[in-house]
């Protein structure tokens, strides 16, 4: 499990590298278990000093979102009762939120559906040119429920957050720039560049200051109802015959399917 998630310390940067390249860091079931403790983990290296924790992927890809193929296993704990599994992830995610670290998420090639939600749990996101970026899930018969909606909604308002949860698209990355989904955007070459820089920005600022603020931010703009609604929508969408049948076109590469609304 624990070579699912990478650690490393460069100094004042501790890294969180997504480690599954051949399968475009898919993320599982294991990977957020490990993803967790990796965060445990952070929470010690701002005692040691530490400034930023970088999330990273490893390959050619920062994420291409969730494993599909967990939904293919016997999934009667899924389909009967979701609400453990919705709140586990959001609990791993909240805890990536509530780092007392600044987290910078460093995006490039795939950043889709759960990547993408893993990324809004962040406090930047740095994307290298041509990065695919959306929230696919209403193509599978979803929504985004690991923190997906709520954060959205808070980073860029209710109208476009459901262009993109509704048509599920992917967003041009100049939009997402325009829209503050991401805070840079660099050519590929420089993408490292551009993270040293903005890191050492935040290295410049006290760093109880950066914490304190950082805590405050996100207690200002706090609406912990957004999980809950989250979770009970995306509880209803997964015993439906849209999502199953989707699943399976997907795997199968059959896609697009008929949709048939039950």
């Amino acid at each position: 499990m624990a070579d699912l998630i990478l650690t490393r310390r460069s100094g004042q940067v501790f890294e969180v590298v997504l480690n599954r390249p051949g399968e475009r860091n898919a993320i599982n079931d294991e990977m957020m278990s490990a993803l967790s403790a990796a965060f445990d983990q952070a929470e010690l290296e701002f005692n040691d000093g530490a400034r930023a924790v970088l999330v990273r992927g490893a390959g050619r890809a920062f994420s291409a979102g969730i494993d599909l193929n967990q939904f293919l296993r016997p999934a009667e704990g899924f389909r009967k009762n979701l609400f453990p599994f919705t709140e586990r992830y959001q609990a791993i995610f909240n805890k990536i939120e509530r780092c007392s670290l600044p987290v910078v998420c460093v995006l490039h090639g795939y950043c889709l559906g759960m990547a993408l939600e893993l990324a809004l749990a962040c406090d930047f996101r740095l994307a290298a040119e041509r990065t695919k970026l959306g929230l696919p899930e209403a193509r599978l018969g979803i929504i985004p429920d690991v923190g997906g909606t709520a954060r959205l909604i808070k980073l860029v308002g209710p109208s476009r957050a459901k262009d993109l949860i509704m048509t599920g698209r992917n967003i041009n990355l100049a939009q997402a720039l325009d829209w503050g989904l991401i805070n840079g955007l660099f050519p590929k070459p420089e993408l490292e560049r551009g993270v040293d820089a903005f890191v050492a920005a935040l290295a410049a600022s006290a760093p109880l200051a950066v914490s304190y603020a950082k805590r405050a931010v996100n207690d200002i703009v706090d609406n912990s109802r957004g999980l809950q609604i989250e979770a009970w929508a995306q509880a209803q969408l997964f015993r439906t015959e849209d999502f199953q049948n989707a699943i399976q076109a997907m795997i199968d590469k059959t896609y697009p399917i008929d949709w048939e609304g039950k």
